[in-house]
């Protein structure tokens, strides 16, 4: 059983998970990361949980994400489910390779390696969203025929601009290899791949940050649950951990799917950064075996 500096109650156990989950469900749900992000390095860190058993729960905080925040920003028109259904095709079968080769690494012993290797992805959230960080709404650029053909267009009411935005994808090619790679990165690190999918729709398929933050909730639960039957199948889901977990980031997520209709496209950006930089540090540092 995973131990928090030691043996402690039980009850107190999963008091500590449940405000840490209410936290990283927040953040989760504005940014688009899923929460994952958020849990697994401090399971890993604070709470003596091996990596596998720290992924694993990580798939259990996305669903959770995902499924407390998906009606909300549907019903605010920011989740645009035909292009989150178009960019699953991608993004389930790498997260079913990621996994894989996360069970087989740590049958070899190589959890030092996934601590790194997080850390690295941590890291690689924070240039792109400094690079943008001044960018409220992208400026506009022409459709690709795929993305004319599928009619991959929409429109939202900011209420942080008092106006309406409509917008269109771009770059639906690039956009598609980077949600491969956003499923390999969810199934290794349970983190939901919301680093890179967030990536791929504000900055390939130019749309604008609180509407990829929202499409990237409604298709980390998908991208999770073809993860998480493999972690699942393998032994790597811990029940006492996962479930206080689920709960406190389905709380924390629908308190963020509350805020973030209100809230500026900067201002999500920038939110998490400082965390996340805070949390990759960490990580390599512990991969490494450095104090």
């Amino acid at each position: 059983m995973v131990r928090l500096w030691g043996t402690v109650d039980l009850a107190l156990f999963v008091v500590l998970l449940v405000l840490v989950a209410i936290a990283a469900g927040l953040v989760g749900s504005l940014t688009g990361l899923g929460g994952g992000v958020v849990v697994i390095p401090i399971l890993a860190i604070f709470f003596g949980a091996s990596i596998p058993i720290a992924i694993g729960t990580g798939f259990v905080t996305i669903l959770a994400t995902s499924s407390a925040t998906g009606a909300a920003y549907v019903r605010d028109r920011l989740s645009d489910i035909r292009i989150g259904m178009f960019l699953e095709i991608a993004t389930v079968p790498g997260a079913l390779i990621g996994a894989t080769a996360t069970v087989l690494i740590t049958h070899a012993n190589l959890d030092a390696a996934l601590f790194v290797a997080l850390g690295v992805v941590l890291f690689a959230i924070i240039p792109g969203s400094l690079a943008r960080r001044n960018i409220e709404l992208p400026p506009p650029m022409p459709q690709d025929a795929r993305s004319r053909h599928l009619g991959l267009t929409g429109e939202y009411h900011d209420p942080a601009l008092n106006t309406d935005v409509s917008y269109q994808a771009a770059r639906t090619s690039p956009a598609i290899g980077v949600m491969f790679g956003a499923g390999m990165v969810s199934g290794m690190f349970g983190i939901g791949g919301g680093v890179f999918k967030v990536l791929a729709l504000e900055r390939f398929l130019n749309l604008p940050m609180k509407v990829a933050t929202a499409t990237s909730n409604f298709m980390i639960g998908v991208t999770a649950a073809a993860g998480a039957g493999v972690m699942l199948a393998a032994g790597y889901v811990n029940p006492i951990v996962a479930a206080p977990v689920a709960i406190g980031t389905a709380f924390g997520a629908f308190l963020g799917s509350r805020l973030l209709p209100g809230l500026r496209n900067r201002t999500v950006r920038l939110l998490f950064l400082p965390v996340i930089a805070a949390l990759a540090i960490e990580m390599i540092l512990r991969g490494l075996g450095l104090p």
